[in-house]
C-alpha cells in the first residue's frame, strides 16, 4: 500500500488546478502506429505518460481489466504512476481509480481477485440478513483494492432498476425498492471507506428507468419531477445524509422535468442536456438543494451518450460549466502523439477561464475539494513495492474472501417456483441430466457443479444457445431425467460468452442474439411435451421468468454466472456451485427476488 501521509499543497496554479480535474485512462498504449487501431494492453508505464503526468499536474487514472495482468505487475504500474505524480511541480498523489462494483463490472482477473455476485445478489439476501452482505462484499473488495495500490473505487451503483428492459444496470442495481437501495449504498460506501478506498455513488440523478445504454446512446427519463425525487433521487439524498461518499458520478441521461434547457450538438441540432452538463442538475439540485460538498466526477466521457454530440473540449468544458469537479477519461490517449490533445486541451480549458466561459473562483474551489479529498485519505505518492507486493498476494482471493463470496451467492439463490416436489432434485446412478445454458462455458460449469455434489454418478448433455442442433437437443431431452434451463438477460457480451468456440463448434447452427430466446423456448416446450422434469434458472435479471417460467416445474434465480477458474480440468463459478447445492439439496434457497416479476 502507499505510505500513509498528509498532503498540503501551496495555493495551485490555474494551471496544476485544471490538471486535478482531469482523470485519464491509459487502457491501451502502442509506441507506434495509429491512435485508432491500437490495442496493446498499457501493463508498465511509457516515459512519454510519465512525463505527462508530471507536466499537466494530472490529477489520476482508470484501470481497466487490460491494465492488470498480475499482482505483481498491478503494483508495480501503480508505482509507476504514483512514482510520475510525485514529480509534478505540485507533487499531488493520484487518484488510481477502478470499476470494482463486484458481479457484471469487475476489472480484475476473476481468477485471482475476488469478484462476487453482484448488488442484485446482495438486494435478494435482505430480507433474511439486512445489510450484512453489502458490507461484507465492501469490505472484501475495498481490502483488495487497497492492497494493490488503488485508491477510488467507481462504487455502488445505487441506481433504482425500475425498468426490465434496462440493458446497462440491471443486476448492477440492489432492486426496484429506494430506502432498501440506499441502506444498502450506505452500508457499502461506508465500508469502502474505513478500508482507505474512496467510494464513488453512480449514476446521478439515477440511471435505472431507461432502456437505452449511455454507452451507445443518450437515454430520457420522462418521470415527473415528484417520480424522480421519490424513486431516483431519493437513495442519493439518504446516503448524503447518512454516509457521504468522497465522490459522486453523474449519469449522461437527460431528465426534461429537472432541466429542459438545450445544446446545439456537433451536427446542429437542439437537444435538452444531459445530467452531467446541467448546471441545474450538478450546482442547483445536488450540490445546493441536497448539500453535497463532496467532489462530483463525470461517467466516461468517451461514452456514446456525451461524444456523439460534442468533440472533447466543449464537453470537458460544459461539464465544469455545471459544477462537475472532474472529468473522467475526456480524451483517448493511444500514442505519444496523442499527447498534444492533452496540451491541447489544458490550454483551451485556460483560455475558457480567460473567456469568462468558466468561473476562476469556482475552479479554485473545485481543484480544493480534490485536494481535500485526497488529504483526508491521506493519499501519498510513496510507494514501497516489494512490501506491497507481498501483502497483496496474501489478502487478494484469500481462502477468507473466497468464503465470502460462496456464501453471498449461496445466501442469494431464491426459489420462485416449486411444482411436483421438483426440488430437491432426486437422482438413480446412471440417470440422465440435459442441460441447455447461454453457452458451452456455462454447461461445463453447471455440469461439474453437480458432479461435486451428486451421490450418483450421472450422465450429462448440453444445448449451447449461442447454436445447436435441433435434432440432437430432441434427441437428448427425450433421454433426460431432468432438464436444467439457464437463461441470461439481457444479452451477454463477447467477453461473457468467453469467445467463439461454441460458434466454431457449430457454425451451421449458430444462434444470433434475437434467435436465442426463441431457441430456448422451443427447447422448454419440447421438454414440456414429453413431460419432463424441468428446472428453469435465471442467471442474470430475473424478469426474463415471466417469459420462460411457465415451461418449467421449479423456477431459480441466481442474479449471477460469473466463471472465475477456466482451465483444461475445470469450469467453476460461485453462482454456479450455489445453485449445484441447492438443486441437490444439500442447502435451502433462501433468497428473496429484490425485483418484481410480471405475471
Amino acid at each position: 500500500m502507499p505510505l500513509q501521509s498528509s498532503t498540503a499543497q501551496a495555493a495551485l496554479t490555474l494551471e496544476q488546478q485544471l490538471g486535478q480535474k482531469l482523470i485519464l485512462d491509459f487502457r491501451y498504449f502502442c509506441q507506434q502506429g495509429s491512435s485508432e487501431r491500437c490495442r496493446t494492453p498499457l501493463t508498465q508505464l511509457p516515459e512519454a505518460l510519465a512525463n505527462a503526468i508530471s507536466e499537466y499536474n494530472i490529477g489520476g487514472v482508470i484501470l481497466f481489466s487490460e491494465n492488470s495482468q498480475s499482482i505483481e505487475q498491478l503494483v508495480s504500474l501503480n508505482q509507476q504512476l504514483q512514482t510520475a505524480a510525485s514529480k509534478s511541480s505540485s507533487a499531488l498523489p493520484l487518484f488510481i481509480s477502478i470499476d470494482q462494483e463486484g458481479g457484471r463490472v469487475a476489472r480484475l482477473p476473476r481468477d485471482v481477485a475476488t469478484s462476487f455476485t453482484g448488488n442484485m445478489s446482495i438486494g435478494a439476501t435482505y430480507d433474511k440478513h439486512g445489510s450484512y452482505y453489502a458490507t461484507q462484499s465492501a469490505t472484501v473488495l475495498a481490502t483488495e483494492l487497497a492492497a494493490v495500490g488503488v485508491n477510488v473505487n467507481y462504487a455502488p451503483s445505487i441506481d433504482v432498476n425500475m425498468n426490465p428492459d434496462n440493458p446497462v444496470i440491471n443486476v448492477r442495481s440492489f432492486g426496484e425498492n429506494p430506502s432498501r437501495v440506499a441502506t444498502l449504498g450506505a452500508a457499502q460506501v461506508a465500508a469502502f471507506e474505513a478500508n482507505g478506498v474512496i467510494s464513488s455513488l453512480k449514476h446521478f440523478p439515477g440511471h435505472g428507468d431507461t432502456n437505452v445504454d449511455s454507452h451507445t446512446g443518450l437515454p430520457r427519463v420522462n418521470h415527473a419531477k415528484e417520480v424522480i425525487y421519490q424513486q431516483d433521487i431519493a437513495p442519493f439524498k439518504q446516503i448524503i445524509n447518512e454516509q457521504s461518499p468522497g465522490m459522486i458520478m453523474t449519469a449522461h441521461i437527460q431528465y426534461p422535468a429537472l432541466d429542459s434547457s438545450t445544446f446545439t450538438s456537433v451536427d446542429g441540432k437542439q437537444m435538452i442536456k444531459p445530467a452531467t452538463m446541467s448546471r441545474t442538475i450538478i450546482t442547483d439540485i445536488l450540490r445546493n438543494e441536497i448539500n453535497y460538498q463532496g467532489v462530483v466526477i463525470t461517467d466516461a466521457l468517451d461514452m456514446a451518450g456525451i461524444s456523439e454530440f460534442f468533440n472533447p473540449t466543449e464537453a470537458v468544458i460544459n461539464t465544469f460549466a455545471a459544477g462537475v469537479d472532474i472529468a473522467l477519461m475526456p480524451i483517448a490517449i493511444r500514442t505519444a502523439d496523442d499527447l498534444v490533445k492533452l496540451k491541447q486541451l489544458i490550454n483551451a480549458l485556460v483560455a475558457a477561464v480567460a473567456a469568462k466561459q468558466l468561473d476562476r473562483q469556482e475552479i479554485a474551489q473545485s481543484a480544493q475539494r480534490i485536494v481535500a479529498l485526497k488529504n483526508k485519505f491521506k493519499l501519498s505518492s510513496a510507494f514501497t513495492a516489494t512490501d506491497t507486493q507481498h501483502q497483496a498476494q496474501q489478502l487478494i482471493g484469500s481462502q477468507a474472501h473466497r468464503a465470502i463470496e460462496a456464501e453471498l451467492a449461496l445466501a442469494a439463490i431464491t426459489e420462485v417456483k416449486n411444482e411436483r416436489i421438483t426440488l430437491p432434485l432426486t437422482f438413480a446412478a446412471g440417470q440422465h441430466v440435459h442441460i441447455i445454458m447461454p453457452d458451452t462455458r456455462k454447461c461445463m460449469a453447471m455440469q461439474q457443479a453437480l458432479e461435486t455434489y451428486s451421490q450418483h454418478s450421472l450422465s450429462y448433455s448440453c444445448s449451447s444457445l449461442q447454436g445447436f442442433d435441433p435434432q440432437q437437443a430432441h434427441a437428448d431431452i427425450n433421454k433426460a431425467d431432468v432438464v436444467i434451463a439457464g437463461n441470461a438477460t439481457p444479452k451477454q457480451s463477447a467477453v461473457e460468452i468467453g469467445g467463439m468456440d461454441d460458434l466454431a463448434d457449430a457454425a451451421q447452427f449458430a444462434l444470433n442474439n434475437q434467435q436465442q430466446p426463441k431457441a430456448l423456448e422451443s427447447l422448454l416446450k419440447v421438454a414440456k411435451k414429453q413431460n419432463k422434469n424441468t428446472v428453469f434458472i435465471s442467471l442474470r435479471a430475473p424478469y426474463d421468468i415471466a417469459q420462460f417460467g411457465n415451461y418449467a416445474d421449479a423456477i431459480l434465480a441466481s442474479y449471477a454466472y460469473n466463471i472465475d477458474v477456466d482451465n483444461k480440468t475445470a469450469v467453476t463459478g460461485p453462482a454456479f456451485t450455489a445453485l449445484a447445492k441447492v438443486l441437490l439439496g444439500k442447502s435451502s434457497a433462501q433468497g428473496s427476488l429484490p425485483v418484481t416479476i410480471k405475471k
